[in-house]
């Protein structure tokens, strides 16, 4: 039996989803906040942190903040999905347009499950607490308002100023400070791969 392509790009899109929240999932609820462990050397480690809902660690504007970027998220992601069965419906849309797309859309989906559900149905997360799943009492915060988990860290270079450079001299140094989780990398592969193999297709629209 023939897959359609649409069949194929729902299996996309589910697997990317349940391998986030897998991730994400297995962070929160065996890990303190702060921790790290060591991946591959000093270069790839888990770190978990929680932020209020914007890629690789960054804040925007508190709890009103947080809820219009959850909101605007939630409006990218449906704009997305009509986007993608309106390209599906014709037959000259690149197979890998849709894949792109719909790595993206994964990415806003990914962090706004987060927002959404997480403050519902885990307990806060502290430096020398282990959240847990379905607290009695509730969880820590009510919908829209959960905080997204990041965990993927790659000090490739952290090392410190020498001292004879004026201002910055014995200061620390890394070369690539985020910290970030399989959403936000869908998101930026997705949009990367778009604009590097995909942009002719785009340039015609």
């Amino acid at each position: 039996m023939k897959i359609s392509k649409g069949t194929r790009l729902t299996i996309f899109v589910v697997a990317l989803l349940v391998i986030d929240q897998v991730i994400k999932i297995l962070v929160k609820s065996n890990m303190t906040l702060g921790q790290s462990i060591p991946v591959f050397g000093n270069w790839f480690r888990i770190h978990f942190i929680e932020n209020m809902g914007m890629a690789f660690g960054m804040s925007f504007g508190g709890g009103i903040g947080k809820l219009l970027l959850t909101l605007f998220r939630i409006i990218l992601g449906t704009a997305i999905i009509f986007y993608i069965r309106a390209l599906l419906k014709k037959p000259d849309t690149p197979t890998g347009v849709l894949y792109g797309l719909a790595a993206i859309m994964c990415g806003a989906f990914g962090n706004i499950i987060d927002s959404l559900f997480y403050g519902l149905v885990f307990s806060e997360s502290t430096f020398t607490q282990v959240a847990t799943m379905f607290p009695e009492g509730g969880g820590y915060a009510g919908l829209f308002f959960g905080k997204v988990v990041d965990m993927f860290y790659f000090p490739i270079i952290d090392t410190t100023f020498p001292d004879w450079m004026p201002l910055v001299g014995g200061k620390p140094f890394r070369f690539f400070d985020a910290i970030f989780n399989f959403a936000d990398s869908c998101i930026t592969v997705g949009a990367i791969y778009l604009l590097i193999f995909q942009w002719k297709f785009f340039s015609k629209k």
